[in-house]
């Protein structure tokens, strides 16, 4: 029993220390697990880099987010300058050895570079940077350089280029002392031969301000002497410089071409900036787009980045635009990812005594002579030997580093032995004048420059050489490319006959490419564009150009024939002949109603101001008239009542007593009477405004002066109205709701658009008129009321009901304008001056013979001849009949004049009322009065008879009175009622 309980004792007693074994196993894998997981790096960076910090911080994040592939984690110390100060970068760079780093990272300015660099070399720490400066202090002989630089040294790329433009002569403009040394680094690699050039000018500048007024100082010199200069700064002073250049109006444009020797196309270049595309700009780019590692960079920091934070410089492309620094930092980083994970490959424990020793310095020491050795493994600047320890690890990785390929943001990254890049491309880039880059050539550093076919600029040189000499192969079969439209080219109605060949086609272009043919005596074939456009810009076809001028830029053709314009931009990357065919910018409406005359029409030779001038003139006459006739004496004359006989206060013959009637009347005054009352006054001017006579006539001078004045208004007023007349009557016009540019940018009513991205579109964008720049506002704004082809503008203008307007050149537009249905119309003059050229390949031998052939037929009138063929002669609407609806007086119809008519039916319909209402007015007065009469003073019981003798003839003498013509003045009437009752007393007493 005791021996068995021994043997359990000494059982637990193996369980135990077993157990305690595998933990303690288990604990040393975990830790050595754990000391794996994380690689730390030192990082120092200028102030004012933030571009560059910010893919270090992206490529970090990169890598360490992808924990499914991903060996090991970075872990990153940052410190940020801004001093250039040895002392303060020395304790700065020793600070981070003492942290253990395995490897330094930096992208600091040349003053400071030297620093880190020496420490770098002295320490055997690897040292990564985005760029060297162009002067290095190399050590010594035999010694590994442990900086590494991923910026390539392109000093050759720009000796090539200047010799690809045939420049003999440059002027250098830097900002910085580096700037200086690369210049002295391409005088050392210039090659002796005839291709040289020479350095005209060098000139430093500080500023933007100070290199406008280097400018200057060269324009005064000569200003229209070609100035080659290569500008080496940053990429926002460079962008600054070409804008005032471009906005000062004392230098020249033309005369300029900029060579930016920095990689600072890749820089975000707004294309909304014009300034860019107004000068001639080169430049090398080392970013690639349409590379997978700048896709797949792009992708990730989408999912990293803020929602919309990254669009802030977006490039052509619609991606965040990155600095050729930025994608170097970027590449730096995943160079030093490749070389730790070839490490690791090899040998996973390759760190594992530094992460030991890491970590035991970093938990602190539990006595003071454990802290002291392990501290002492670590790299200290700081130290009391003579001599320096450096980095164990630091020549491996170094090494490995030179090995390292990989395909990055900057292209394929290899090294050679010193660790300078090779095997690398940059890429020629031009600036356009819609301010976006187009590549041109293509630089390697084991090929030299690569021309590309779309190159904008071929050496001055070498065009006029190939453009003189004439030759070309008569017996060969040029390929004419083409593109289908009316009347231009178009498909042969073959009638049940099978054609082939060029005979398929028919038109205007076919008709030219015929006599050019036979001018050059060459052979040709018509063949249609492929995509059915004209050209433009299009960065993702090959050669970055579509349409007919991408086929000639590809050399697929060999010549262009159609309605193609001539434009700065395409002539770039093509060459044109002379202009077989004047244009210009037009605008299309649909032809409008015609409008027959209105039923008041004769009102309309006057504007409604002059009718409602011409009434208050009446008015304003008339009381003048009345006012003017009060004053003078010789409008007045006394007028003296008549009065009644003695016998007619007698009684009459037979009356009893023989007694008077009444007392003797009193003696009236005379009255003076006015015939210019103010009835008067407007009768007379009513009458002398219708040319017609009237009986009343102003005696005193100022009435006379009123009345002159007023014919004379008068007689001008209805000389101008009769003069019109004929011509409202008898024409039925065609009004156009525009008749101008002006009308159609000034209004909201009609809508207009023109081709997208056509040769209208770029010509309304570049133009600095102020009337065009309203108009691009507008189709800017509204794209959607332009079109994609001519088809649907037209049929848009047909539709619209007069309420769209199409801009296009104007030989279309004449030719829509004479096919059925005739309902589209030109309206005003073109807008701008034009022409279409045939197009062809730069440095095309047939290019003089071209020219000569387009003279020698436009002076023979063959093109002419041609267009009136295609144009008018074909017409199948009638010009002569259009003219003669719009401009040829017709009869006059009852339409015409129904207006007058209403107007003399309504003025004599009114005349009965009045006088009707006039008539039972004028009774009624009269019987109100006769009882006053009848009431007056007499002899009670003795006058009846006469009393009632008086009635009836005062009754009978009213009657008398309605039946009388309307006189002058109640003066007047009543002296003749006083002359009639006399008569008719004497009557009586008879």
């Amino acid at each position: 029993m005791h021996s068995r309980l021994k043997f359990l004792a000494y059982l637990h007693l193996i369980c135990c220390l077993e157990f305690s074994a595998a933990q303690q196993l288990q604990q040393q894998q975990q830790q050595a697990a754990s000391l794996t997981e994380k690689i730390p790096l030192g990082a120092i960076f200028e102030q004012g880099t933030d571009d560059v910090q910010s893919a270090f911080k992206y490529a970090m994040l990169n890598h360490n987010l992808n924990v499914s592939s991903r060996r090991f984690e970075l872990q990153a110390y940052v410190d940020v300058i801004n001093t250039a100060d040895a002392f303060k970068l020395s304790r700065l760079i020793c600070n981070q050895f003492s942290r253990g780093v395995y490897s330094m990272l930096g992208a600091v300015s040349p003053d400071s570079f030297d620093t880190l660099h020496s420490y770098s070399n002295t320490f055997q720490m690897p040292f990564v940077t985005p760029w060297f400066p162009e002067k290095v202090l190399t050590p010594s002989s035999g010694l590994l350089d442990f900086a590494i630089s991923m910026r390539p040294d392109y000093h050759q790329a720009i000796i090539d280029t200047i010799q690809y433009y045939g420049w003999q002569s440059i002027i250098y403009l830097y900002d910085s002392h580096d700037g200086l040394l690369r210049l002295q680094q391409i005088y050392q690699e210039l090659k002796p031969g005839n291709e040289t050039f020479r350095v005209q000018m060098v000139k430093r500048i500080a500023n933007v301000t100070m290199a406008i007024e280097f400018l200057h100082t060269l324009e005064d010199l000569g200003r229209f002497s070609k100035k080659r200069i290569v500008l080496d700064c940053p990429a926002e002073m460079a962008k600054e410089i070409i804008v005032q250049h471009v906005r000062d109006i004392k230098l020249g444009r033309r005369t300029y071409h900029y060579l930016l020797s920095g990689l600072v196309m890749d820089n975000h270049w707004p294309s909304d900036v014009v300034e860019f595309g107004a000068i001639n700009i080169t430049g090398f780019r080392i970013v690639d787009s349409n590379r997978r590692a700048v896709r797949d960079f792009h992708d990730s920091r989408k999912r990293l980045e803020p929602s919309g934070q990254s669009q802030n410089a977006a490039g052509a492309n619609g991606l965040p635009a990155i600095s050729a620094q930025a994608a170097l930092m970027y590449d730096a980083v995943f160079v030093l990812v490749e070389a730790f994970n070839r490490i690791l490959r090899k040998k996973p424990d390759q760190f594992r005594s530094n992460h030991l020793q890491r970590r035991s310095h970093g938990g602190g020491s539990s006595s003071s002579s454990t802290g002291t050795n392990e501290s002492s493994a670590l790299l200290d600047c700081n130290t009391s030997k003579g001599w320096v320890t450096p980095w164990e690890q630091g020549e491996k990785i170094s090494r490995v580093l030179r090995k390292v390929e990989i395909d990055g943001l900057s292209g394929e990254i290899r090294f050679d032995e010193d660790g300078r890049r090779i095997n690398y491309t940059l890429h020629v880039v031009e600036m356009s004048v819609n301010s976006t880059l187009q590549q041109v050539a293509e630089w390697r550093d084991d090929a030299g420059l690569l021309p590309l076919h779309s190159r904008s600029y071929a050496s001055s040189s070498s065009r006029s050489a190939s453009a003189s000499t004439g030759d070309y192969a008569r017996n060969h079969t040029y390929i004419v490319t083409s593109v289908l439209e009316e009347p231009y080219l178009m498909h042969r109605q073959s009638f049940g006959e099978q054609l082939i060949g060029n005979d398929r086609f028919e038109g205007y272009c076919k008709d030219l490419a015929d006599m050019l043919a036979d001018q050059l005596g060459i052979k040709y074939e018509i063949r249609l564009v492929q995509d059915h456009k004209y050209g433009a810009e299009n960065q993702y076809t090959p050669g970055g150009w579509d349409g007919m001028v991408g086929e000639l830029v590809r050399r697929e053709a060999d010549l262009a024939i159609g309605p193609l314009t001539i434009t700065a931009e395409r002539e770039r990357v093509i060459d044109f002949s002379k202009p077989f065919m004047t244009l210009g910018i037009s605008i299309m409406i649909k032809k409008p109603v015609k409008q027959t005359p209105g039923v008041f029409s004769f009102l309309n030779p006057l504007s409604q101001e002059i009718w409602m001038s011409v009434i208050i003139s009446y008015v304003g006459v008339s009381i003048v008239l009345y006012f003017v006739t009060r004053f003078p004496p010789y409008e007045w004359r006394i007028v003296r009542r008549p009065q009644a006989d003695a016998s007619a206060q007698q009684q009459p013959p037979g009356i009893i007593g023989g007694a008077t009637l009444s007392e003797p009347p009193q003696q009236q005054p005379p009255v003076p009477p006015n015939e210019f009352s103010l009835l008067n006054s407007f009768w007379y001017s009513l009458a002398a405004f219708m040319q017609q006579g009237c009986d009343l006539t102003p005696p005193s001078i100022a009435g006379r002066i009123a009345a002159a004045v007023w014919w004379f208004f008068t007689i001008i007023l209805i000389s101008s109205y009769t003069a019109n007349l004929a011509a409202f009557l008898t024409v039925e016009r065609m009004v156009a709701p525009i008749k101008s540019p002006d009308d159609l940018a000034m209004q909201t009513g009609v809508d207009y658009g023109t081709l997208l991205h056509g040769s209208t579109w770029d010509f309304f964008r570049r133009s600095k008129i102020g009337l065009h720049n309203k108009m691009w506002e507008y189709m800017n704004v509204n794209q959607h009321k332009s079109v994609r082809n001519y088809d649907e503008g037209i049929r848009r203008v047909r539709t619209s009901k007069g309420k769209y307007a199409l801009l296009l050149e104007s030989p279309k537009n004449e030719y829509v304008n004479a096919r059925t249905p005739c309902d589209t119309m030109k309206v005003g003059h073109n807008i701008d001056t034009k022409g279409f050229g045939v197009a062809m390949p730069i440095g095309s031998p047939l290019r003089k013979r071209l020219n000569e052939a387009v003279l020698t037929l436009k002076e023979n009138n063959e093109l002419n001849r041609i267009r009136n063929k295609w144009w008018f002669d074909k017409s199948e609407c009638s010009r002569s009949l259009d003219s003669q609806e719009t401009a040829t007086p017709n009869e006059l119809s009852l339409s015409n004049v129904a207006g007058i008519y209403y107007i003399l039916i309504g003025g004599l319909l009114l005349a009965v009322v009045v006088a009707i209402v006039e008539f039972f007015c004028r009774s009624k007065g009269s019987r109100l009065k006769a009882p006053s009469n009848g009431a007056a003073g007499g002899v009670p019981g003795m006058l009846g008879s006469s009393t009632y003798q008086r009635d009836s003839l005062s009754d009978a003498i009213m009657h008398s009175q309605a039946k009388l013509a309307m006189q002058a003045s109640s003066e007047y009437d009543e002296r003749l009622v006083g002359v009639e009752v006399r008569v008719v007393h004497l009557k009586t007493s008879i």
